[in-house]
């Protein structure tokens, strides 16, 4: 099996990225994190892939706070390129990406959304859940198009909303979640195991080996 070669964009902590990598390193996901690249400074994530040796930088995406567009997406798509990368993961980020990134990479940019799609797009959607009297809330894993968390979905998995849940419960208890259905759509990804006809996202059988 070929080994994904993948570029990872966040903004935050990168505890998503973390579960990749700890699949990657425990010989669970073939794969191997190329470049990772962050719209934050200082952002976390960056220390994560500094630590496991993953090349790994800031991207200004200025004048811009809530995209990824104009000379940032180029200089973000030749990153990219040059890195190698055959596969985008959007681990935490917190820009809405374009068209032209998307056309770089047809059908192999991932997100993972807090939240059991298409219920609860956009931001805090755990709260969404709570506020809207959810019983169940959960995380989806999805392919990226141009709209705001409205890809084909890969892997969804669900929590229990408890009855004492604040945002802040729930969202830890996602996150668990989380941490588990990225590296699982990506394993399904490298296995060759995913086709996309119209919006839906069919899961091959596994095959023997």
């Amino acid at each position: 099996m070929e080994k994904l070669k993948l570029g990872v964009l966040g903004s935050g902590a990168g505890s998503n990225m973390q579960s990749i990598v700890d699949a990657i390193e425990a010989g669970e996901l073939a794969a191997e994190i190329r470049l990772v690249l962050a719209d934050v400074p200082d952002a976390k994530i960056l220390d994560r892939a500094r630590r496991h040796g993953i090349p790994c930088q800031y991207l200004d995406c200025a004048p811009w706070k809530t995209k990824l567009e104009g000379p940032a997406e180029d200089r973000c798509i030749q990153l990219l390129k040059d890195a190698g990368c055959d596969v985008v993961v959007l681990a935490g980020f917190m820009r809405i990406v374009k068209p032209k990134l998307l056309a770089a990479f047809p059908m192999r940019v991932l997100n993972i959304h807090p939240a059991l799609l298409p219920a609860f797009p956009g931001v805090h959607s755990w709260t969404q859940a709570l506020d809207y009297g959810c019983k169940v809330a959960g995380v989806t894993v999805h392919f990226v198009d141009a709209g705001t968390d409205s890809g084909p979905i890969i892997v969804q998995k669900c929590v229990p909303v408890l009855e004492d849940d604040t945002p802040e419960t729930l969202h830890a208890r996602i996150q668990v979640q989380e941490h588990l259905a990225f590296p699982e759509a990506l394993r399904l990804l490298a296995a060759g195991r995913l086709s996309v006809e119209g919006r839906r996202v069919r899961i091959a059988p596994e095959v023997a080996s």
